[in-house]
């Protein structure tokens, strides 16, 4: 592989051909489950046959953590102009999803809110003016769900599912048909699930700012779903991986997954030093940087000259002291915010999957009535991977 987009492009080819379908890059129809929907004969009105009266849904209520989470009977929703309505089949955790719970994100939302930001399902009722997908495709979406393609616009946050606008953690979820994208017929309603906000974060970084090519060296910290899915999407590309860890059990599993170098960054205090030491004392080439402040410093510390520095969390809180810049100026590292992906990204991610054979690395699935224990489970930070919620 010369570079990540010649990559993809390939990626983008062999799944076309896999599926049978020749049609535009960056077209969602390019991921039909079957053949590419035929619009003359999909349906733009809705049919009383394919909605149900009520359904059960979480809601968010006080915001006072998971034990303000509740199971309720409400309507189930109908579809406007430009919408379909999907019948959720799994939904995957992010850290996010705690901070809505506890109030930490983006302030007070309704009491009857629904979380969860990732899922996927199947469309089972149409809106007035949709014709570009019908009923019974297998679909997902992005949070940002006005986030079709191109650059960051603040203005997305007006509709992002599980934060301001409902999410995937109930029977049925209302989306704009442009948001779709649907899911091959080889992944998983779990994977597809998966691939959401983490994989098009991880994405983001490694693609879109990190220009990865085979060779390159990444480096990520810790082994949640943007660290783990960082590893997989890197090694499909042919690069070398470094992943941080507090648990040599956690890095044991890293190494099965593919990671090249694991340091524990609390048996090794200066872990930047271990991982420029391990890769030979040059340094890394692109960072995904989960933590935030207080590891900064040692990420900047552990790049190459030219490296690029994908900055997305802040889950390390307030940093002891200001974070030391120099590697920044004096390796001419890039260092850029992230704020998750686009439609086109996750388009561009599921069909790179599935193209190389990437599963992502599900920890546990839970059932739908075991929400709550769901997100009490990512609230330890036990998990490697993502922690799915499975709806049969």
């Amino acid at each position: 592989m010369e570079n990540i987009d010649h990559q993809r492009r390939l990626a983008l080819a062999t799944t076309a051909a896999a599926l049978g379908s020749t049609v535009a890059l960056g077209s969602v129809a390019t991921l039909s489950s079957g053949s590419a929907v035929d619009s003359a004969t999909a349906t733009g009105s809705s049919t009383s046959a394919a909605r149900a009266s009520t359904m059960r849904a979480y809601q968010i209520g006080t915001q006072q953590g998971i034990g303000s989470l509740s199971l309720i009977e409400r309507t189930a929703p109908t579809p406007g102009a430009g919408e379909v309505v999907v019948e959720m089949r799994a939904a995957a955790l992010n850290h996010r999803d705690l901070d809505i719970l506890s109030g930490r994100y983006g302030g007070r939302k309704p009491a009857e809110r629904v979380p969860v930001g990732d899922g996927a399902g199947v469309i089972v009722d149409i809106g007035p003016g949709v014709t570009a997908v019908q009923r019974g495709e297998r679909v997902t979406a992005p949070h940002f769900t006005l986030w079709t393609d191109g650059d960051y616009d603040p203005a997305i946050f007006a509709a992002d599912a599980g934060n301001t606008r409902d999410g995937w953690l109930a029977e049925r979820i209302v989306l704009p048909a442009s948001s779709l994208v649907r899911i091959p017929e080889s992944l998983s309603f779990e994977s597809a699930a998966a691939l959401g906000a983490a994989g098009i974060t991880a994405w983001a970084v490694l693609e879109t700012l990190g220009r990865i090519k085979a060779g390159d060296t990444v480096l990520t910290l810790g082994t949640g779903g943007v660290a783990i899915l960082t590893l997989q999407i890197a090694k499909m590309c042919g690069a070398r991986v470094a992943i941080t860890s507090a648990s040599d059990d956690k890095l044991a599993l890293c190494r099965k997954l593919g990671a090249d170098i694991t340091v524990n960054y609390r048996k090794q205090p200066a872990w930047h030093e271990a991982v420029r030491a391990a890769n030979g004392g040059r340094g890394v080439d692109i960072v995904v940087e989960t933590v935030g402040a207080s590891s900064l410093s040692q990420s900047l510390a552990a790049c190459a000259p030219n490296a690029r520095v994908g900055l997305l969390g802040a889950l390390g809180g307030p940093a002891p002291a200001p974070p030391n810049l120099g590697p920044l100026i004096l390796n001419n590292v890039i260092l850029k915010g992230i704020t998750s992906g686009s439609r086109r990204n996750l388009e561009d991610l599921l069909r790179a999957s599935v193209a190389n054979g990437l599963t992502p690395h599900i920890d546990r699935v839970f059932a739908f009535d075991e929400s709550a224990q769901a997100l009490s489970y990512l609230a330890t930070g036990e998990h490697v991977g993502k922690i799915v919620i499975r709806r049969s």
